[in-house]
């Protein structure tokens, strides 16, 4: 009697489910439309800078970066793309700027430039910055993908490489790094 009454409890469930449409798989392998990731920045030890950035794949090959970052002063600051998504000890364990091409580092616009090199984002009176830019060098699949990449908000402005300073060329001399997150597929 037992042995009838669960076939008959898992033909009902078989029925029931069968009509259920798949189709919505979350299976982030499969390509949509258009891709799309999001980082969470957040400053190491509980600081009080934090931010959420977006990232969309677009159909003519840019990649739309758009967020708010809040909690620095009023200025210019650093914004770059790291080689490793490792931020187990901090923001300092992610590596180099993101540079597929080894070259040196430059302002968003250049030619010359590493991949990761977003260049700087600004923040308001109301230590508020409001991330709404289109990177063409960055992708979110293939060679030059930044899923699985840290993001660094650093303490100073990048220079872009165009100041004598001796970490210009590599670093854009933009210090510190202030707050970091690993990006993923949305």
């Amino acid at each position: 009697m037992k042995c009838l009454l669960m076939i008959a409890c898992v033909v009902v469930a078989v029925a029931a489910h069968g009509g259920h449409d798949h189709s919505h798989s979350h299976d982030h392998s499969e390509k949509s439309d258009q891709e799309r990731a999001i980082v969470k920045l957040e400053e190491p030890n509980g600081g009080k800078v934090h931010g959420n950035v977006t990232f969309v794949q677009e159909a003519d090959g840019k990649v739309h970066v758009q967020g708010v970052i809040v909690g620095m002063s009023a200025g210019e600051y650093g914004f770059h793309i790291y080689e490793k998504g490792d931020i187990t000890g901090g923001c300092g364990s992610n590596g180099e700027h993101f540079n597929p091409d080894n070259k040196d580092h430059g302002h968003p616009h250049d030619e010359e430039r590493h991949a990761g090199d977003l260049g700087n984002v600004v923040f308001n009176k109301e230590q508020v910055a409001h991330v709404d830019f289109f990177d063409h060098v960055i992708k979110l699949s293939g060679p030059y993908s930044i899923v699985g990449r840290a993001i660094v908000l650093h303490s100073m402005a990048d220079d872009y490489g165009k100041t004598e300073h001796p970490d210009s060329k590599r670093t854009g001399n933009a210090g510190h790094h202030v707050a970091c997150g690993v990006i993923g597929y949305w």
